[in-house]
């Protein structure tokens, strides 16, 4: 079942892809106490997510933090290594929390979860947006198949 606005986040362990490497946490962890911009999509370095989707949040950060969030986060069904590499790649610096989720257990768990095996991806996320406060879903914007407007960072940063 996918999740819906007013909905908890599922508790599941999320990988935080760090400088120092891999940090697990609790996804209620994560999320406890604060405000969250989360966007996830199909994968690191694919093309729409390197040219629109990541960019177009680092570039909004700071006015979607300004709006009172305390966190933007970028969730990938992909390892916590390829998401630091990207991090770098895209020069998101301290922007944006890179959250890997190798064994798609958030994504399953919300729902979110689509099969790209005919792509020579497999499991992935979605692309879609959400704002969470201390885990609850407020906004949630999940695009279409192929489909890239209401997960995008100014489409979220309006609905703050």
């Amino acid at each position: 079942m996918t999740i819906k606005v007013g909905d908890k986040l599922p508790s599941v362990t999320i990988t935080l892809a760090t400088a120092e490497g891999p940090k697990p946490v609790s996804s209620d962890e994560f999320f406890a106490g604060k405000t969250v911009a989360l966007f996830a999509l199909p994968g690191a370095f694919t093309p729409t997510c390197s040219a629109k989707h990541l960019p177009g949040f680092k570039q909004l950060a700071s006015d979607i933090k300004a709006k009172g969030v305390d966190v933007i986060a970028c969730l990938s069904v992909n390892d916590a290594f390829v998401m630091r590499a990207w991090a770098e790649d895209q020069a998101v610096g301290e922007d944006i929390v890179m959250i890997a989720d190798g064994g798609a257990a958030f994504t399953d768990a919300v729902g979110l979860s689509f099969d790209a095996s005919r792509f020579g991806m497999g499991k992935r996320s979605q692309r879609y947006s959400m704002i969470v406060k201390d885990g609850t879903v407020t906004e949630l914007n999940i695009e279409e198949a192929g489909e890239f407007k209401v997960s995008a960072a100014d489409y979220l940063l309006a609905q703050l």
